[in-house]
């Protein structure tokens, strides 16, 4: 497993992930915030980062725009608090491997530095990998797909129902089905799928 960066301005979360690493026989180097991340980029080894999306100056959205920008190619798991899928979803457009929901497990932890481990090996998405995601989708109905689509421009449930003219639990019904349909088990591995498809951008 690659070096591990991370970057978050609370003291007791930056501790206890490292904490969780070590235990993992993983090495990470901490930061307190983007800018001071950014000072020490030229310098560092190939790695991942994990990183907090909300942070006092640069916020985890802002870094990992720039980064993207500046075509930085350590992957990036971004960490967000309660209901920010909204948040998550723009980060997954701007590249991110995954984003994890505090709190989270060590298990949801190393799967998602796992996928990162795979980023940095192959990053370019191949046409098998997105004609594979595209034949997912196509076993969608055009409801699930409306509700998918909304899920990736980083709309809540409640939103989607309001512009849909159906109900709040009906959209969990039809989220729930594309899960399933998908083989996915969590709303981060669904957006995966679709931004292979190219369904990154509103329609």
């Amino acid at each position: 497993m690659m070096h591990v960066y991370i970057i978050d301005d609370d003291p007791e979360i930056q501790q206890s992930l490292a904490f969780m690493l070590m235990s993992e026989g993983i090495e990470s180097t901490s930061f307190a915030s983007a800018e001071d991340f950014l000072e020490h980029l030229s310098g560092l080894k190939p790695g991942c980062i994990l990183l907090d999306l909300r942070m006092l100056g640069i916020s985890g959205l802002a870094l990992q725009a720039q980064l993207h920008q500046s075509d930085c190619l350590l992957p990036v798991v971004m960490m967000t608090g309660h209901g920010e899928v909204s948040s998550a979803g723009r980060a997954m457009k701007e590249g991110a491997v995954d984003f994890l929901e505090k709190p989270f497990s060590k298990a949801d932890l190393m799967a998602a530095l796992t996928a990162a481990d795979r980023e940095w090996e192959h990053p370019a998405v191949s046409s098998q990998e997105r004609s594979k995601a595209e034949q997912q989708l196509a076993g969608l109905t055009s409801r699930e797909r409306e509700v998918l689509h909304g899920l990736v421009l980083g709309h809540l449930n409640k939103r989607i129902a309001y512009d849909l003219s159906i109900s709040p639990r009906t959209i969990e019904v039809h989220r729930a089905n594309v899960m399933k349909k998908l083989g996915v088990h969590s709303l981060s591995e669904m957006l995966h799928i679709a931004f292979l498809a190219g369904h990154n951008h509103a329609a």
